[in-house]
């Protein structure tokens, strides 16, 4: 999934003030607010008004090509709000029709979350079970080239256009990896990207895996159906893996629902602003899914915006242990802003802060437990000819019936093969084996 230019796709987008906005159809008070809540000294110098426009007119009697004035008050537009932060712009009908595909998590694309990083495509995630994911991109990576184009300040914002296309349309990126100094070709396939943004399996019996992709419009449901069905089938959970890794975000609104899930009481999220309507608070409700039982929630470095607003709620409620890398770090809110029915404003209205009150803003979350990406492999050694008493010649048989008959069957061989697959999740699920062994103990006094 791809975001606007200068944007990052991953924006917490505040569905709430979003929603009256668009059906006022852009009221002036909505979009003069902030200039209303300027100080009077601070006016508009008429040195720079004539600076703008002699360098607007320079522009267009001099430049290598015709430049019409749509155009150029297109630019100017946008790069009055690129030069605020990372997130704010311009949205026109193709970008408007953009923000609605990523909140839904339907589109043509490769399914990768991109922030422009002084004037290159940096990678923010990649999208379960997408042309990106299979590739093998990962969160860090840099695009620094796009079918054989170098991506350079001039040409960003088309390059970046370059990623959504036709399903079935062939596109190569050239990739540079995180830490590495020699960027590689990936050849890729547009798809229409349909996102399933819960996914639920059972690790072991008892112990439930929840990933989470993205937050779209229908994730806190999706996530309540799926749990019903779970437990329906195999009972309430002892414990949860809960999977935010390489989550770009999305939602707001999702992200509080989220969390409400989990949480019986206490706040979850805090943001404030200039305007008053970004100033929210938001506080959770009865009726925890896991009734009380550990989590352990696991966060990388492509963990973001809408996922740093669910990590920071579970923390500070001490509802979940953190395991992995520090978050992204993006703690700011953005709200579209209508200007009219096909153009609006993507502006960053709010910074959001965490129940204890801290502010995440290009620091992240810190993990309760901290791992490193690794992988790893199965030693290359042969089965031991003595392993147990029962190996032994002659050994006294268990009294009890049955007993030392499947001996073997101890789980390491199952655990080994997780932390093959996911070394984290490995680690993961025997936190939480330990924490539902002290959630039992403590339930039972």
């Amino acid at each position: 999934m791809q975001p606007s230019p200068r944007a990052l796709a991953c924006a917490v987008c505040a569905a709430l003030l979003l929603a009256p906005l668009h059906a006022q159809q852009a009221p002036a008070h909505a979009v003069s607010a902030p200039a209303a809540a300027a100080s009077a000294p601070d006016r508009v110098d008429l040195d720079d008004v004539r600076n703008f426009s002699r360098v607007y007119e320079v522009i267009r009697q001099a430049y290598v090509e015709p430049v019409d004035n749509k155009t150029l008050m297109k630019a100017a537009i946008s790069g009055m709000l690129s030069g605020l932060d990372p997130h704010s712009e311009y949205l026109d009908k193709q970008g408007l029709e953009q923000l609605s595909e990523d909140t839904t998590g339907q589109y043509s694309g490769l399914g990768i979350e991109v922030l422009e990083v002084d004037g290159t495509l940096r990678i923010v995630s990649p999208i379960d079970d997408t042309p990106a994911a299979r590739a093998g991109i990962k969160p860090g990576d840099t695009i620094v080239k796009i079918d054989g184009k170098a991506v350079d300040p001039d040409n960003v914002d088309d390059m970046f256009k370059l990623l959504r296309g036709e399903p079935g349309s062939k596109i190569t990126l050239t990739i540079l990896h995180e830490k590495s100094d020699k960027p590689v070709d990936m050849h890729l396939v547009r798809e229409q990207i349909s996102v399933t943004s819960v996914k639920l399996r059972e690790l072991e019996p008892g112990y439930v895996y929840i990933r989470i992709s993205q937050f779209q419009e229908d994730t806190a449901g999706d996530l309540e159906k799926k749990f019903a069905d779970y437990a329906a089938k195999h009972g309430q959970p002892k414990g949860a893996v809960l999977d935010l890794r390489s989550n770009p975000g999305g939602l707001l609104t999702t992200a509080v629902a989220v969390s409400d899930d989990f949480l019986d009481a206490g706040t979850i999220v805090t943001t404030r602003g200039r305007l008053a309507d970004a100033n929210l608070k938001f506080a959770a409700h009865p009726g925890d899914l896991l009734k009380g039982a550990p989590i352990v929630l696991l966060v990388d470095n492509g963990t973001a915006s809408a996922a740093e607003i669910v990590s920071g709620a579970l923390k500070d409620n001490r509802r979940a242990l953190i395991v992995g890398r520090r978050t992204f770090g993006k703690g700011v809110v953005q709200t579209v802003l209508p200007l009219d029915a096909d153009h609006a404003v993507k502006l960053t209205t709010a910074r959001y802060y965490t129940p204890n009150g801290t502010s995440i803003q290009a620091a992240g979350i810190k993990p309760d437990i901290a791992l490193a990406d690794l992988t790893v492999n199965r030693a290359d050694n042969g089965p031991e000819p003595i392993s147990s008493e029962a190996d032994l010649r002659h050994h006294l048989a268990n009294e009890n019936a049955g007993a030392g008959k499947d001996i073997d069957n101890d789980g390491s061989a199952a655990n080994a093969k997780l932390a093959t697959e996911d070394y984290t999740l490995a680690q993961a699920l025997n936190i939480l084996k330990g924490l539902a062994l002290g959630h039992r103990a403590s339930t039972a006094r």
